[in-house]
């Protein structure tokens, strides 16, 4: 190794270090005097029309490129940052997705909430194509991807982190996207339990039934780990799931389909986008000093360091 690249590796090594550090002091310590909202943009789901004063933004990150550029700007004097999950013209499929990317990009950009869509299948009859879902729990069937930010790939993130998911969703943020769709006049189902498959391939008859028998109500490909690192993160975090479809447990209707998906969301985008425009001012103007002071100690302690 030349004298040069020697020195390139240091300084990149010092860089990640740096930004580590960052990410520490970003969840442990700061004292968030302004909301900034980030939005996940799922499937059909991540318009940039939807922000005033747009500006992109390219950024790298310890663990590589996240999905697409950072796009900013105001809902209602509320700033934003939109990031579509899967890029723009959904060109990564769900395995590939840089979620710990994405999730540190949003977190450096001083987002406080993270308001995410999500394609889903519904797997209760109840449930029609088309409906909206507040989820609050999740059933993780995902094989291949980094968990948590606390893997020991790093000595500025040590120990391990068991944080808890018993409450995996923010109450806060979900009450006010039900209490939003009430007044809007949207069905929206006020709890429901999805289950994340690792995917891309959608589910055969055998699974769908059997993830009905175990409690699941919708089911997707991308909420598991986006939640998790969500919570590491010290980011309030909620999902408008969209139903798209039955998945394939019902044997006499038609099982799920990619062109019968994009059809369900392109007549029901409206619906999460009125949602998102409407709920956002009001997050943006409420207290969320305790929520997220809370937030933070439940993240603290649940690193355990090494004994030295």
């Amino acid at each position: 190794m030349t004298q040069n690249s020697s020195g390139l590796l240091a300084a990149y090594k010092l860089y990640i270090h740096e930004k580590f550090i960052l990410l520490r002091y970003l969840v442990f310590q700061s004292a968030f005097l302004l909301w900034k909202i980030g939005i996940i943009g799922g499937t059909g789901l991540d318009d940039p029309e939807i922000l005033e004063g747009r500006a992109e933004k390219y950024i790298d990150t310890p663990y590589g490129k996240p999905s697409d550029a950072l796009i900013s700007g105001k809902i209602k004097n509320v700033d934003c940052v939109l990031l579509s999950r899967h890029g723009r013209h959904h060109s990564i499929m769900p395995t590939n997705i840089n979620f710990r990317a994405n999730m540190w990009a949003l977190k450096e950009e001083g987002c406080t909430h993270l308001l995410v869509t999500t394609a889903c299948g519904s797997l209760r009859e109840e449930i029609q194509p088309g409906d909206l879902v507040i989820i609050d729990q999740f059933i993780d069937r995902t094989t291949k991807r980094h968990l948590t930010f606390y893997d020991g790939t790093y000595s500025c993130l040590p120990g391990v982190c068991h944080v808890s998911m018993a409450e995996p969703f923010c109450a806060k943020t979900r009450k006010v996207l039900l209490d939003v769709a009430k007044k809007l006049g949207i069905k929206c189902h006020s709890k429901g339990t999805v289950i994340t498959v690792e995917g891309p391939r959608f589910s055969s008859r055998a699974e769908s039934l059997m993830f009905r028998s175990w409690g699941a109500d919708v089911i997707n490909m991308t909420t598991v780990p986006e939640v998790i690192l969500a919570k590491e993160a010290g980011i309030c975090y909620a999902s408008i799931a969209m139903a798209t479809d039955y998945d394939c447990w019902k044997e006499h209707e038609e099982t799920v389909s990619v062109d019968k998906v994009l059809k369900t969301l392109k007549e029901n985008a409206n619906k999460a986008t009125s949602l998102l425009l409407t709920a956002i001012p009001l997050i943006g103007s409420m207290d969320w000093a305790e929520t997220h002071q809370n937030l933070k100690n439940t993240v603290q302690l649940s690193v355990m360091l090494p004994k030295h």
